[in-house]
């Protein structure tokens, strides 16, 4: 994980990645996260390193648990 000294989270608040609920302000929360990953020279690497770990909470390399577990599915498909 040497690329995870090159994200752009380091410099935020983690609970931003955290968000509670999936409604209301965790929704501005996950969107807010989005933005800072959207700006990571190490977004790709994230996400992967999400995908196979597999954390069952937060934003990772710009998506979601559910959305990560989605990407996991149809790349499984597409083996």
């Amino acid at each position: 994980m040497d690329w995870w000294s090159q994200a752009s989270c380091l410099k935020e608040d983690p609970e931003l990645f955290f968000p509670v609920g999936t409604r209301g302000p965790a929704v501005l929360q996950v969107e807010e996260a989005r933005q800072v990953c959207r700006r990571c020279l190490v977004r790709t690497q994230c996400l992967e390193w999400a995908i196979a770990s597999g954390p069952d909470h937060g934003v990772w390399g710009g998506l979601d648990a559910e959305e990560r577990r989605q990407l996991k599915r149809s790349r499984a498909q597409v083996s």
